[in-house]
């Protein structure tokens, strides 16, 4: 249903799941899991796993802290797209890689639900992508004590949010790890 013409395909899209990034992610092991459920999945399927991998002053390039959590592992003929903004596709090759597939449709999952998740979503949405975040296959860290919410609640309006997002021709929603589908006809 993407208004993307010539592209029926889906792909995984993996966010940020760095060392540093899931340190203090809430549920760290159980989303590292999902995760790692959607990506068996998908490469079962023959559906891309692209990968993106954030860097910037808090998270240098080449750290420790930057590199992606030794539980998951990039295959060598998935891509690996890099980028310093939230946003996965600002000023990064993800939206020529894509394009190169045929995808129109992206599942979603990773860290940190409110930034790089919630940019990402919204980056594809307005793109003209279709877009499925897996609702237990992202997490974020407690940021509270500036004000937000705690991390369970964040991720819940996220995907009450994201549930009910709406756009002309185009289908967002929000479903869990256990009934994520990658055909190119289910919104699931």
């Amino acid at each position: 249903m993407t208004t993307l013409p010539d592209r029926p395909h889906t792909a995984l899209l993996v966010l940020d799941v760095q060392t540093g990034v899931m340190a203090g992610a809430h549920d760290r092991d159980g989303v590292i899991a999902n995760i790692e459920t959607l990506i068996g999945k998908a490469r079962a399927e023959g559906v891309p796993v692209v990968w993106v991998q954030h860097s910037d002053d808090r998270l240098p390039r080449d750290s420790e802290p930057w590199q992606y959590v030794p539980e998951l592992a990039c295959r060598d003929a998935e891509p690996l797209v890099h980028k310093s903004y939230a946003d996965a596709f600002e000023d990064t090759e993800l939206e020529a890689v894509l394009a190169e597939r045929g995808v129109g449709r992206l599942v979603v999952a990773g860290a940190q639900t409110d930034e790089c998740i919630r940019s990402t979503l919204h980056g594809a949405f307005v793109r003209r992508y279709d877009v499925t975040l897996v609702a237990d296959a992202h997490t974020t860290e407690d940021l509270s004590e500036y004000g937000a919410p705690p991390p369970d609640q964040v991720i819940s309006h996220t995907n009450l949010y994201w549930r009910w997002h709406r756009a002309p021709g185009r289908r967002a929603c929000t479903v869990d790890t256990t009934d994520v589908s990658f055909a190119a006809d289910d919104a699931g």
